[in-house]
């Protein structure tokens, strides 16, 4: 669909994420994949929060973004989340829910913020398809807002208690001393638990106090006070210095002397989210139209701030001023027994998926990111598995910008 000379097919991504015109979340990912020198998608496709850790931690070196499925986790929780976002931070990838969002716009609001899942509470990226119209774009968009708006308050309540007492100037004080206080009765807190009233009345007429039970006479009265506070506070998109951007925009290949610095100078995700909206698929006789798709390139350009892109089979760009992301699922290398399948250069199961070779994809089709599932999840060592799907991706990327012959 899209022609070859697209400006997005040949421009350094460290080049792209210098560019006014895209959101902050797109020029930061940009930015990720220039200093990791990667532009591979993993996704998590398992189905506890121990084995999704345990695979970030194994990946996470290799990849740029993290693709997940919550709803597959059994064991889904907070502690998903935050384990999650830990190893993410520590090694430097986004969190890429594939929920699919497809439904009237008052729905997938909820969908996307509350509920046990919360996507818009930990997910960088999130996708939705386009069928229900793209008063879904609005409606996501508005409710990652409010989410992340909620996501920065935070409500602080001091208690302090006190006796109050006669100063020498016959002012009124409250005493917080916090020696032993000589009043020999209980604690207000346990002269509380006399207020329940239970329905016998026998009952009631033992439990309740009575002036016979003890003189109140000689009670000191205490006073609590009470202090809330709501602050709320924004984290700025973090800038791209000129000195990373120069760096990051050399003609060596993206090859930095300090992947470390840059990474640290890069700082942490802006404080917000993006959508990817699904053009195509790569399942086989899939229902998705040319029309489909020209109409969510479309709804894409009028809603800019917040889509950074599409999952789709190839570079979408069409437009002079498009530079939209593409991730292409459907990637994978074929069973090195198979050298005939490898020889075409395309496989797939027995369900209908079609798969074909990260670096094929990146450089013939003009992908920006792919997404790999079962070929490094399932993969005896997946660290090094990883390793080499970036590395093929990578390469791919080198000869579609002419780095590399």
């Amino acid at each position: 669909m899209a022609p070859k000379q697209h400006a997005s097919r040949s421009t350094p991504f460290s080049v792209r994420a210098e560019s006014e015109s895209i959101p902050a979340m797109t020029s930061y990912l940009l930015s990720l994949i220039s200093i990791k020198q990667s532009n591979l998608c993993i996704s998590a496709d398992v189905h506890s929060t121990s084995a999704l850790l345990k695979l970030a931690e194994e990946v996470g070196d290799s990849i740029c973004v993290l693709k997940t499925h919550a709803d597959i986790i059994d064991d889904f929780s907070d502690r998903t989340i935050k384990g999650l976002q830990e190893i993410a931070k520590r090694k430097n990838f986004l969190i890429f829910e594939d929920r699919k969002f497809g439904d009237i716009g008052n729905t997938v609001q909820s969908q996307y913020t509350r509920g046990p899942l919360r996507i818009a509470t930990w997910a960088h990226l999130t996708n939705a398809h386009l069928f229900p119209g793209p008063a879904l774009i609005s409606a996501l968009h508005s409710a990652s807002t409010s989410a992340l708006i909620s996501l920065n308050q935070s409500v602080s309540t001091e208690i302090s208690t006190g006796t109050p007492r006669t100063s020498i100037d016959g002012l009124s004080t409250t005493d917080t001393d916090t020696e032993a206080d000589p009043d020999p009765f209980p604690s207000s807190s346990t002269i509380g638990t006399y207020q329940f009233q239970p329905s016998s009345s026998k009952a009631q007429h033992a439990l309740s106090p009575t002036s016979a039970d003890f003189d109140l006479s000689h009670r000191r009265s205490s006073v609590v006070t009470a202090t809330t506070t709501i602050s709320q506070t924004y984290e700025p998109c973090p800038p791209n210095p000129a000195t990373l951007s120069r760096s990051l925009s050399s003609s060596s290949g993206d090859k930095l002397l300090d992947r470390a610095a840059a990474l640290k100078e890069l700082g942490p995700p802006p404080h917000a989210r993006g959508l990817l909206l699904l053009a195509q698929m790569s399942s086989e006789n899939n229902l998705f139209t040319p029309e489909y798709t020209k109409t969510c390139v479309s709804a894409a350009r009028d809603h800019k701030d917040f889509v950074l892109g599409f999952v789709a089979q190839e570079n979408l760009n069409t437009d002079k001023d498009d530079d939209f992301l593409v991730f292409t699922p459907g990637v994978g290398f074929p069973p090195e027994e198979n050298h005939e399948v490898a020889s075409k250069g395309k496989h797939g199961d027995s369900m209908g998926q079609r798969w074909r070779e990260p670096g094929a994809v990146v450089r013939d089709e003009g992908a920006d990111v792919v997404i790999v599932g079962r070929g490094v999840v399932n993969a005896r060592d997946r660290a090094s598995e990883a390793e080499r799907y970036r590395r093929d991706a990578w390469r791919g990327y080198e000869e579609r910008i002419e780095r590399r012959k």
